[in-house]
C-alpha cells in the first residue's frame, strides 16, 4: 500500500536524503526545496525515463533545450502577460493570502465552508477581501539599467521555447507530420497558494513536449497521447493503474489555447490532484507568434501542396510532482525476514536512485579488500553504495527504505569461494554468485 499521509514521506525525504526544505539553516524559504543526494538521482533516472519513452525510442520526436530567459515579446504573444494570473483574497481574520479558487474547491484543508456559504479557519470566521487578479510570472531586469525597457521574464512554461525554435528544428531536421519537440526544463511561477511538500513549488521541473499535426487529425492524435502518457506512469514509474484517472477540462475550465485539455490525476493523500495536462493547443500558439513577430510559421503539406499552420497536442508533465508520486506509490510497510516491520520504498529498479549496495559483513582488512573489488566490478554499470557501518540487518533496512533493488554482502566465506551473496529487496531472497560473474547476474535480475 502507498503512503497515506504526506509527513510520512516528507520525513522519509528528509531523514534519507531524497529533499530537503531549502536554506533551512536561516529558516527555509516557503515553497522551496533542495534535492539531496538520492533526490537528484531519482529525479535524473524518471527524467531519463520519460526521454527514452518520449524522443530516444521513437523516430517522430526530437528534443531542444531552449534558453531560460528569452526576448519578453515572447511572453505577450502568447498571453501570459495578459492572462496568467490567479484571483487573490486576504483573509482580514488571519492576515493570510489565499488564491480564491483553491478556497471554492476546498483545497485549503485548514478553511471549512459553513453551511451558510461562509468559510471559517482556526483562527475564526474568514472576513475575505474582494478577489483582485495576480500575475504569477517572476520579472526580472536584464543589463545594468532597472527600467521598463530592461524587464525580462522567467518562463512560467516550457512549450514557449519550443514553438518559437518550431522552424528552426523543421528546417535542420526536415521532420514530416505528424512530428513532436520535446524539452526538460525548470520553469517559474509565483505561487501564492502555500504547496503540499513538493507539489505546489516557485520552481520547478517540467517535461514536456508539443507534438505538431495537421488540422483535422487533433483529435485522434489528443486521444492517442492521453493513452500514451497514461501507460507510461503505470509501465515506468510503477503507480497501481487504479490510483490514476483521466480527467477533461469542463469548457470554463480551458485555457484561452486551449480545444480541450484532460488532465491525468493520482489519488494523493488528500484525494485527487493533477499529475499532467494534455492540451490540444490547436494554432493558437505559432499564430500569436507569427503576428507578433511578423514571421510566417508554416508547414508546407506535399499532399496539399498548402502551407499549413500546424495543430499541436501537448503532453506537460511536471518532473517534481512525479518524483513526489514516486515515493508515495513506492511507500510500503510489510513484515522482514525475522516477521519485523520494514519500510520499503518499491521503486522500479530503472528509477531507483541506488541499483545495487555492497555491503561488507564487517570492516575487516580481508573483507574491505573484497568488497572493493566488488564495487569497483559494479560502479561502471550502476549507480552503487558501499556501506559497512553497523549490523548487516541495520543496513538491509537502510537499503530497503531508500529503494535500493539489490544487495551485495561479501563474508567470510567469500575469501574461500571468491563468490557474494545477492538479496533482492522486495522478495528478501538471497542466491550465492561468483564474484567473476557479478556484473552478469546484477543484470539478469534488474533487466537492463
Amino acid at each position: 500500500m502507498p503512503a497515506t499521509d504526506l509527513d510520512t514521506i516528507v520525513s522519509l525525504a528528509k531523514r534519507r536524503g531524497f529533499v530537503y526544505p531549502s536554506a533551512e539553516i536561516y529558516g527555509g524559504f516557503a515553497n522551496t526545496y533542495d534535492y539531496g543526494p538520492l533526490g537528484v538521482e531519482l529525479k535524473r533516472n524518471i527524467r531519463s525515463e520519460w526521454w527514452k519513452a518520449m524522443v530516444q525510442e521513437r523516430d517522430d520526436v526530437v528534443g531542444v533545450d531552449a534558453a531560460l530567459i528569452s526576448n519578453p515579446r515572447v511572453w505577450v504573444a502568447s498571453g501570459h502577460v495578459a492572462n496568467f494570473t490567479d484571483p487573490l483574497v486576504d483573509c482580514r481574520t488571519c492576515k493570510l493570502r489565499f488564491r480564491m479558487d483553491h478556497i471554492e474547491e476546498g483545497q485549503y484543508e485548514e478553511i471549512q465552508r459553513q453551511e451558510d456559504g461562509s468559510y471559517r479557519c482556526p483562527r475564526g470566521k474568514c472576513d475575505f477581501t474582494e478577489p483582485r487578479e495576480f500575475n504569477m510570472m517572476f520579472k526580472t531586469q536584464v543589463g545594468p539599467v532597472a527600467n521598463e525597457e530592461s524587464v525580462a521574464f522567467l518562463p512560467p512554461e516550457t512549450a514557449q521555447g519550443i514553438f518559437i525554435n518550431f522552424e528552426n528544428v523543421l528546417n535542420s531536421t526536415r521532420k514530416k507530420l505528424p512530428f513532436g519537440i520535446a524539452q526538460t526544463r525548470v520553469s517559474f511561477r509565483n505561487e501564492i497558494t502555500p504547496g503540499k511538500f513538493i507539489f505546489r513549488t516557485l520552481e520547478f521541473e517540467q517535461m514536456e513536449m508539443e507534438y505538431f499535426c495537421l488540422p483535422g487529425t487533433d483529435r485522434e492524435l489528443h486521444r492517442y497521447w492521453i493513452d500514451e502518457r497514461m501507460r507510461w506512469y503505470i509501465d515506468r514509474v510503477g503507480i497501481s493503474p487504479e490510483r490514476l484517472r483521466e480527467r477533461e477540462h469542463t469548457a470554463d475550465e480551458l485555457s484561452h489555447y486551449s480545444a480541450g485539455t484532460s488532465d491525468i490525476e493520482y489519488l494523493f493523500p488528500w484525494g485527487w490532484g493533477e499529475l499532467e495536462g494534455v492540451a490540444n493547443r490547436t494554432d493558437f500558439d505559432l499564430k500569436a507568434h507569427a503576428a507578433e513577430s511578423g514571421h510566417e510559421l508554416t508547414y508546407y503539406d506535399e499532399d496539399s501542396g498548402q502551407h499549413v499552420v500546424p495543430y499541436v497536442i501537448e503532453p506537460a508533465a511536471g518532473l517534481t510532482r512525479t518524483v513526489a508520486v514516486a515515493m508515495l506509490e513506492a511507500y510500503t510497510e510489510e513484515p522482514d525476514e525475522k516477521g519485523d516491520n520494514r519500510i520499503v520504498l518499491k521503486f522500479k529498479p530503472a528509477i531507483a536512485p541506488i541499483k545495487v549496495a555492497v555491503l561488507p559483513l564487517s570492516k575487516k582488512p580481508d573483507l574491505q579488500g573484497a568488497s572493493k573489488r566488488v564495487s569497483d566490478l559494479l560502479r561502471p554499470h550502476y549507480m552503487t553504495q558501499y556501506d559497512e557501518t553497523q549490523s548487516i540487518g541495520r543496513r538491509y533496512r537502510r537499503q530497503d527504505e531508500i529503494g535500493t533493488p539489490l544487495c551485495v554482502t561479501i563474508d567470510f566465506e567469500t575469501l574461500e569461494d571468491d563468490a557474494v551473496t545477492i538479496r533482492e529487496r522486495d522478495t528478501q531472497e538471497q542466491i550465492r554468485v561468483p564474484i567473476a560473474n557479478v556484473v552478469d547476474a546484477v543484470r539478469d535480475k534488474l533487466g537492463f
